[in-house]
């Protein structure tokens, strides 16, 4: 089972908000995931993001792989891999 952390599009039309989350890579993008580590705002100027650092670690230590825009969060927040 591939895993990767990606976003979860939440929010209204026109109005998104991302949930940061661990999901099996076959699963739909809004479909079922496995934990919520994090979320993304880009409606706040600058943009706001809130990641659980411990969970994201612990992921990323067991192997899964993080898409594009998450790897630049977790650039931001300092988290390396």
């Amino acid at each position: 089972m591939a895993v990767k952390i990606r976003l979860r599009r939440m929010g209204k039309k026109k109005a998104p908000f991302y949930r940061i989350i661990v999901a099996d890579s076959r699963s739909p993008r809004d479909g079922r995931f496995i934990e919520e580590i994090g979320t993304y705002d880009p409606n706040r100027n600058p943009s706001e993001y809130r990641v659980n650092e411990e969970l994201a670690k612990k992921w990323l230590a067991n192997g899964a792989q993080p898409t594009e825009t998450v790897s630049r969060i977790f650039k931001a927040a300092g988290i390396e891999k």
